[in-house]
């Protein structure tokens, strides 16, 4: 199967955006890093610790990210992996989630081929919202509405340039409140529902 073409991906992002978000996209989709809306600087204090890891699909990128974000202010924990050999991302994706569901960090990002598995597993843990994002749009939504707490990115599908802007506005957004207070409510009712029964 040939791979997915920029052009192919961007259709693509724009459909997703389109039935999600609904109204206009291509101002956005269309537009270069350059040209996105400005996002603020992130303002961490000494305790935001940024749990980070990857399988190997995505160790590149996650060694290219740490640094950007230690240049941010951030504290960064490495839960691995550490090097290209081939691990399992569920390893990875539970290790960042637990310390977001710990308390330990206070915003997790996993990585590997795709970002979806990881997203998967990571939403499996209590107390964890996870979204994959792919532009300044998913990173802004998932944070403004939903205050996604794990961020999950694919390593195959963006390059460093995008992750690096995807990761500053998802950090910078703050969580919207108001009737998004209510669905977020809900959906953290779904999981205590299943909690309770012992599923």
């Amino acid at each position: 199967m040939d791979p997915i073409t920029d052009t192919e991906l961007q259709k693509i992002v724009e459909q997703v955006l389109q039935r999600t978000l609904g109204g206009s996209t291509s101002s956005v989709a269309n537009s270069t890093p350059a040209e996105q809306p400005a996002v603020p600087s992130p303002s961490p204090t000494p305790f935001k610790n940024i749990s980070i890891g990857a399988d190997h699909g995505g160790f590149p990128l996650k060694e290219a990210l740490k640094p950007y974000l230690v240049e941010l202010g951030y504290r960064v924990t490495d839960c691995g992996t550490n090097s290209k050999e081939a691990v399992d991302y569920p390893d990875s994706a539970l290790a960042v989630a637990q310390m977001v569901s710990e308390g330990k960090a206070w915003r997790g990002i996993v990585i590997d081929g795709a970002g979806i598995g990881s997203c998967m597993v990571a939403n499996k843990v209590p107390g964890v919202r996870a979204a994959l994002c792919y532009d300044y749009s998913t990173a802004m939504n998932s944070r403004e509405h939903n205050d996604a707490n794990v961020l999950t990115l694919g390593a195959g599908l963006i390059g460093e340039n995008l992750a690096r802007l995807i990761v500053k506005t998802w950090l910078a957004t703050d969580f919207g409140g108001g009737r998004h207070s209510k669905r977020v409510d809900k959906i953290m009712a779904v999981e205590k529902q299943f909690l309770k029964a012992g599923k």
